[in-house]
């Protein structure tokens, strides 16, 4: 434990606190069992450890924070460091990446089941799921998904901007007082093309001159080897796999065509749809369907965008399509902020929001005739900064979280 114990206090030597990310209120922290889930480099380490730090002293040994894919783990399991944790005294145990440790949810079922007063948060991968192994967690862990940073945080840690959420029914029913509010603390079109390339994932603050390298690595990370390992994807098969995003992050946003898809990749149709749901569940792409209530496993979707607009910059061999980029953003930005985000349909709209609104995204001239007929409808316009009747700047909608 000693082991354990001095990586702990070395970790929480380094951890940022100038910044602490608004999930960290939304997150029931006395839960018995706590997951976090999100795609590599979003923050969920750093999270755990701002916890810790804010609610714990220096030197308490109540707590612990350890990385499953610590070389200590290779002669101990998680069920021994958790026994012996309660019995030296152990209140609350932090687990990261523990995805990376073999049969990892039938041991933390195990501690769960064993040691009533413990408290137990663990992180990893956006592709975890609650019954992956052999234990069923879904009646025992509150999971949490984790985005990476919206507009409006991306505004704090730039230019150390702060700036309060608003929700999408408070934005869209008065879009004029908002955009007045944050137009009185600075020029957002000043930093928002900033953040479309480089403002989604929080490393960018550790390292401005090694983010585009550093991002290229999580994306070859997550493919070969969190897919391989927990997806099944063929080793052979992560050529094609990239090959896929290359030629997605190329495509304008019209709808899809799959047999297109097929033939520029040289992957069967069927692979082709399994791919992208695989790739949507490691967080690097978005796949969007006329009606979430009806869709089957290899339903071909309707639009598909990359994840957020840092990787569409990133995989692009050329400048991405500006339409491209503003649907990405918007897609991306509700979908975190928790709302359904659906397709509206040919000539109605670019996207159906929360069942009942509807939202066509463009550039400044952008008119209404696209969703002409259709009730609580608006346009979400670019390159402008005042909102006008029906019309809401599109950067106000990374506001939302």
């Amino acid at each position: 434990m000693d082991k354990l114990f001095e990586r702990h206090d070395s970790y929480l030597s380094y951890v940022p606190m100038e910044y602490v990310r608004e999930l960290m209120g939304r997150i029931d922290w006395e839960e018995r069992l706590v997951g976090i889930r999100g795609s590599k480099g979003v923050g969920k380490s750093t999270l755990m450890l701002q916890y810790i730090k804010q609610h714990y002293e220096a030197d308490d040994r109540h707590v612990l924070y350890c990385s499953a894919d610590m070389g200590y783990f290779a002669t101990h399991t998680l069920v021994d460091t958790a026994d012996r944790f309660v019995r030296e005294g152990g209140k609350h145990l932090f687990i990261d990446e523990v995805h990376k440790y073999p049969d990892w949810s039938r041991e933390v079922k195990e501690i769960y089941d064993l040691h009533r007063g413990l408290r137990v948060v663990v992180s990893g991968s956006s592709l975890i799921q609650l019954n992956d192994g052999q234990a069923d967690l879904s009646r025992r862990m509150v999971m949490y998904d984790m985005a990476g940073l919206s507009f409006r945080e991306f505004l704090h840690l730039y230019a150390q901007i702060d700036i309060a959420s608003v929700t999408l029914d408070e934005l869209l029913e008065a879009p004029n007082a908002f955009c007045t509010r944050v137009r009185g603390v600075c020029h957002p079109l000043e930093f928002f093309r900033r953040y479309l390339q480089f403002g989604f994932y929080p490393y960018f603050f550790e390292s401005k001159a090694t983010y585009l390298s550093r991002l290229e690595n999580v994306v070859n990370y997550i493919i070969d080897v969190e897919l391989t390992g927990y997806r099944a994807l063929d080793v052979g098969n992560t050529r094609s796999m990239k090959a896929l995003l290359q030629v997605i992050s190329r495509l304008p946003p019209y709808e899809v065509d799959i047999a297109k898809l097929s033939r520029a990749t040289a992957i069967s149709r069927p692979t082709v749809l399994k791919y992208l749901r695989h790739l949507e569940e490691a967080n690097l792409l978005r796949r969007v369907y006329t009606n979430l209530a009806t869709i089957t496993d290899l339903q071909k979707p309707d639009k598909l965008y990359m994840d957020n607009t840092n990787l569409l910059y990133l995989l692009s061999s050329t400048s991405p399509d500006v339409g491209t980029v503003r649907e990405t953003f918007l897609a991306q930005q509700l979908a975190s902020a928790k709302h359904i985000v659906e397709y509206a349909g040919y000539r109605k709209g670019d996207f159906r929001v929360d069942r009942d609104i509807v939202i066509e995204v463009g550039g400044a001239g952008k008119g209404f005739a696209q969703i002409a007929g259709c009730n609580r409808s608006f346009v979400a316009v670019d390159d402008t900064e005042t909102a006008s009747r029906g019309k809401i700047p599109l950067w106000a909608f990374g506001f939302l979280y």
